[in-house]
C-alpha cells in the first residue's frame, strides 16, 4: 500500500451517526425558533464542528444559541447513540485489512473527544483505536478540540498526521462530508469520498481522490 496513514473520519464513516445526530439537530434548532430541516442540518453542518452551528445560526437567524446548547445537544445525541448507534457495514473488515498490511490508521473527527468514544465504544470500535503497540489510551483518536479550527479548515489532518509521525502527501484521508473533503485537499493529502451520504458530484467537486459508495471497495482504492 502506498500510504503511511490512512486518516479516518468518525460519524458517518465509521459509525453510522449522522442520520441520528442531524435529525437531533434540526429538531432542536427548530424548537429553539430557528426552523431548520433534516436536509438543511445535512447541506449547512454535516461533518462541521460545533463552533460552526454557532456561528450558522447567528448568521442566519441574527441571534445566538444559548449557552446550554452544546450541552442539551450532546446529551440528547448521546442516549440516542446508546440505544440505537450502528458500525457503518464494512468497515470492521477494513481495518482488519489494514491493520494485516501494517498499515496505521486513525481517527480525525469534528466531533469532541467525548462524542467520539460514545459512539466508538457503543460499536465497538474504540479498542481498534486504543493501546495497539504499547501505545497509550486513545493514541490514535484526534479531534477538532485538539486544534484551533475545526475542518474544512485542515489543522485537524495536519495535527493528526504530525502526531501519527507520517507527511500529509503520505496520508489518505477517508470522509464522507464536502466539509471534510475540503479539509483534506487543504492538507495536501489524498481523500476518498464516501457516498452513503452525499452525492459523489458534491464530494468530486471538492477535490476527492476518488469516490466510493461501500467499504469494501476501499482497500482496492488505497492500493
Amino acid at each position: 500500500m502506498r500510504y503511511g496513514l490512512v486518516i479516518f473520519d468518525n460519524d458517518g464513516v465509521l459509525v453510522d451517526s449522522e442520520p441520528i445526530s442531524n435529525r437531533i439537530l434540526a429538531g432542536y434548532l427548530t424548537e429553539l425558533g430557528h426552523p431548520t430541516s433534516y436536509e438543511d442540518s445535512l447541506r449547512d453542518y454535516m461533518g462541521g464542528a460545533m463552533h460552526r452551528i454557532h456561528e450558522g445560526v447567528l448568521e442566519r437567524f441574527g441571534k445566538p444559541l444559548p449557552a446550554e446548547f452544546d450541552e442539551v445537544f450532546y446529551a440528547r445525541v448521546f442516549a440516542e447513540f446508546r440505544r440505537s448507534l450502528e458500525p457503518v457495514v464494512g468497515v470492521g473488515e477494513v481495518l482488519e485489512k489494514l491493520a494485516a498490511d501494517g498499515v496505521p490508521y486513525c481517527v480525525g473527527s469534528s466531533g469532541s473527544h467525548e462524542r467520539i468514544r460514545v459512539a466508538l465504544t457503543k460499536t465497538g470500535l474504540l479498542e481498534r483505536f486504543e493501546g495497539a503497540s504499547g501505545e497509550g489510551a486513545g493514541a490514535r483518536i484526534f479531534s477538532s478540540q485538539d486544534v484551533g479550527r475545526g475542518k474544512p479548515a485542515p489543522d485537524l489532518f495536519l495535527h493528526a498526521a504530525q502526531e501519527m509521525g507520517v507527511a500529509p502527501e503520505r496520508c489518505a484521508v477517508v470522509e464522507d462530508s464536502p466539509l471534510g473533503v475540503r479539509a483534506a485537499v487543504g492538507a495536501g493529502m489524498d481523500v476518498y469520498g464516501f457516498t452513503a451520504m452525499t452525492s459523489a458530484e458534491k464530494l468530486t467537486d471538492e477535490g476527492a481522490t476518488a469516490v466510493f459508495a461501500h467499504m469494501a471497495e476501499l482497500p482496492a482504492l488505497l492500493q
